[in-house]
């Protein structure tokens, strides 16, 4: 039996299949927004067919309502940014303070007086980095610091200036539009990252450039790509307090990221970045443009996100609870797809190139090593710089990822379903890494044992997803309060058809992901 029969027949299958199921997806979805229009909180009138929008999360509503005023602040910012530097030929340190300047503005209007907890906590944080830059604690006590502040800013709430005095407590009516502590957890990564990047260049860390140029298209064709331009590190006076502050608040990646490291952002605050052309980012921002028409299609259609809300999940049949998770998982990718595309949109205008946070669609993804490389792919570079490398990196995989999950869930917030979504996701991932390690080592040695391991591989990826399913069915759809629940529905007799035809699709699904590999590997 040769490989390519056999593989054009199963593609042949696996599209049709596709073709039916979404087809059939996309039905069931229709009749299910339709018949619970009604009862669903968080619709509002849209402004698309006569239907209902569903803007029920909180947070794609407020980017949403907020995205004229937004784009108004961009193109002031970037005009003026850009004016300055070509005019005057502007590079770090007069770039550094121009965006200082523009970015506390910024901050003013988001947080209003609550600007002053930024910078004294930054300024501790500053503090911290260059006095004990040389003890043998110096990382601990980095770390320490920023933890117990990431953990004290949720459970104050931001500190209320009265909790400082009832002469401070007039500030409390001039907190701005946004809550400060929600968005200093991207500061948190920021002050982790110029204080381990000050550390690195402090002892003299060496990269080979020379080596990396010969394995990376983008440094040997004259350009330097975003790793280059992390590891190279700078110069000790660039670790000023100007560029540290800049580095936190820039306005462009303040809200949301891109995360990128101290070393590449203050690299391309003195030289703009060259990887994308005039062009290129303006095809950048059409792309994004059409995304944002997919999404509006997609709120005004279909209400998952309405449903999780509004916790009608528990009435509804497997089949239905299967549709509203699917549904609801795409949504969130989305969401944040157009969010952290349109804030590194942004920043690519300003000359500052960040990691690309989705550069794979959700529904590409059948291993859970390849999900989180690929939805917020600037924090799993974070994390892998920061927290996975300094564990012991492959050595302790198995006991690393326990605490960096634990850490993105306390993170994201204080809540038990985020620290159960964490510890199940490592539940699940472990038996992933075991079962790489042995595939590794083996390898087919004819067409029988290509097939073999090609129908073992698809079910492997069957198997990954319908845990991915479950972990953000818990976090985000029932929460860990709604697990018995969720459990009993899914052991119901009816629900064993069910079940077994989600999995057969994700089965057929993990097989469509394959091809396109292989057809991306081919050009």
């Amino acid at each position: 039996m040769g490989s390519l029969p056999w593989k054009k027949l199963e593609l042949g299958f696996v599209l049709i299949y596709a073709a039916f199921f979404y087809a059939s997806f996309i039905q069931r979805s229709l009749h299910l927004s339709h018949d619970y229009a009604g009862r669903l909180y968080g619709l509002r009138k849209g402004w698309l067919a006569g239907r209902f929008n569903d803007i029920s999360d909180a947070q794609w509503r407020s980017f949403r309502e907020n995205l004229p005023i937004l784009t108004i602040v961009m193109g002031s910012f970037v005009t003026i940014a850009n004016f300055l530097r070509y005019q005057y030929g502007m590079k770090g340190r007069g770039m550094s303070l121009l965006w200082t300047i523009l970015s506390l503005c910024y901050l003013v209007y988001l947080h209003g007086a609550c600007v002053a907890f930024i910078f004294a906590i930054a300024s501790a944080n500053y503090f911290i980095s260059k006095t004990f830059v040389e003890s043998r604690y110096y990382l601990g006590i980095l770390w320490s610091f920023n933890v117990a502040f990431l953990v004290l800013n949720r459970v104050y709430e931001g500190y209320p200036f009265s909790l400082f005095g009832q002469s401070l407590a007039f500030l409390d009516n001039y907190r701005g539009t946004f809550r400060w502590h929600i968005c200093f957890n991207f500061v948190v990564l920021r002050m982790i990252s110029f204080g381990w990047d000050y550390y690195a260049a402090f002892n003299r860390r060496p990269f080979d450039l020379k080596k990396h140029m010969q394995r990376c298209e983008v440094c040997s064709s004259g350009k330097t790509c975003y790793h280059a331009l992390q590891e190279k590190g700078l110069h000790i006076e660039k670790y000023s307090f100007c560029m540290y502050m800049c580095y936190l608040i820039y306005a462009p990646l303040y809200i949301s990221g891109p995360i990128v490291s101290f070393n590449a952002f203050a690299a391309q605050l003195e030289m703009p970045q060259k990887s994308y052309s005039f062009l290129r980012i303006c095809f950048y921002g059409l792309r994004w443009f059409i995304a944002f028409l997919l999404m509006e299609l997609i709120t005004h259609f279909f209400y998952y996100n309405a449903f999780a809300k509004s916790g009608l999940w528990s009435q509804l049949s497997p089949f239905q609870i299967f549709i509203v998770a699917y549904g609801v998982i795409n949504f969130m990718w989305l969401k944040f797809f157009l969010i952290w595309r349109y804030f590194r949109f942004w920043s690519l205008v300003s000359g500052v190139e960040t990691p690309e946070n989705m550069p794979r669609c959700i529904s590409n993804c059948h291993d859970l090593e390849t999900f989180w490389k690929s939805w917020h792919a600037s924090y799993n570079k974070w994390l892998v710089r920061y927290m996975y490398i300094p564990l012991g990196g492959a050595k302790r995989k198995l006991l690393n990822i326990w605490v960096i999950f634990t850490f993105v869930a306390i993170w994201h917030d204080l809540e038990w379903k985020l620290v159960a979504w964490a510890w199940l996701t490592c539940v699940f991932l472990i038996p992933e890494i075991v079962v790489k390690s042995f595939a590794k080592a083996f390898k087919a040695r004819s067409s029988l044992g290509e097939f073999l391991i090609h129908e073992l591989s698809a079910m492997t990826g069957a198997v990954t997803i319908s845990c991915l399913m479950i972990a953000n069915l818990v976090g985000y759809v029932a929460g860990p309060t709604g697990i018995k629940l969720l459990i009993s529905r899914m052991t119901e007799k009816e629900a064993r058809l069910v079940l077994a035809t989600i999995f057969f699709s994700f089965y057929v699904g993990v097989k469509l992901m394959f091809h396109i590999r292989d057809m991306k590997q081919k050009v």
